[in-house]
């Protein structure tokens, strides 16, 4: 289903994570729960993989994560604004110690001059941390190349944040 260097750094952080005994929860919308479904696909994540939100339209951003409706007016549901409430959402309806959100415009259609297809946010919120947003401009690469892209930049976020989370010896 997912790629070797997919589930290689997937096994990493659960890996990690377990170690650590942290948890972990997603908030996807444009990936449509893939996140979810890669951490998952690698045995023992059940000792870390504390749940995953598909929030692909604003109104489930509003009503399960607490997103303001306000912010996604303002601001657009592909926005650094959202990705950083979905993220912070996520922690707070979860008992995740470290979250991750994904939002953005897979394609081919949607995008507009201010928002491409391509465009990519991912929040990272973790317990007692500011959160963290990071923006990727992918380019029209075709809507299953975005969707991986996104899950390779959201394991690299998730490593960082559970490097982030262990305590140095």
């Amino acid at each position: 289903m997912f790629d070797r260097e997919l589930m290689d750094s997937a096994a990493a952080i659960i890996a990690s994570a377990r170690a650590a005994n942290l948890r972990l929860a997603t908030a996807e919308s444009c990936t449509g729960g893939l996140l979810a479904g890669l951490l998952t696909q690698i045995a023992g994540s059940s000792h870390v993989f504390e749940r995953g939100f598909v929030t692909y339209s604003n109104e489930a951003k509003i009503e399960l994560l607490g997103v303001d409706a306000a912010l996604v007016a303002t601001h657009g549901a592909v926005s650094p604004e959202v990705a950083q409430a979905m993220a912070m959402g996520a922690l707070a309806h979860s008992r995740a110690d470290i979250t991750l959100s994904i939002t953005g415009i897979a394609g081919p259609g949607g995008g507009s001059a201010e928002k491409p297809v391509g465009l990519v946010f991912l929040g990272c919120a973790m317990s007692g941390r500011q959160p963290v947003v990071s923006r990727q401009d992918f380019g029209d690469i075709g809507r299953a190349a975005v969707r991986r892209a996104s899950l390779v930049e959201a394991l690299h976020m998730l490593q960082t944040a559970v490097n982030q989370a262990v305590p140095l010896p």
